[in-house]
């Protein structure tokens, strides 16, 4: 898998009332190396990324690089 197509373990995206939610993801791989990812969304409603970031930085040790924005 490139590193184009790495599965990065932070989600940030914006709920359907207009909050900013984090997901925590896990990826294992099965013996075929197809990527298996389970999400977890935490219960913090953010008002900006900014703040979602900095949450995953203090309570999940997060670096720069391994955020992915979901915007739809």
């Amino acid at each position: 898998m490139s590193r184009d197509q790495m599965i990065r373990p932070f989600l940030i995206n914006r709920d359907a009332e207009g909050h900013v939610r984090l997901s925590v993801r896990d990826v294992r791989y099965n013996s075929q190396g197809y990527p298996l990812v389970t999400a977890v969304m935490q219960d913090n409603l953010f008002e900006t990324v900014a703040a979602a970031r900095s949450y995953a930085r203090t309570h999940f040790q997060a670096i720069a690089g391994q955020y992915e924005l979901k915007t739809s």
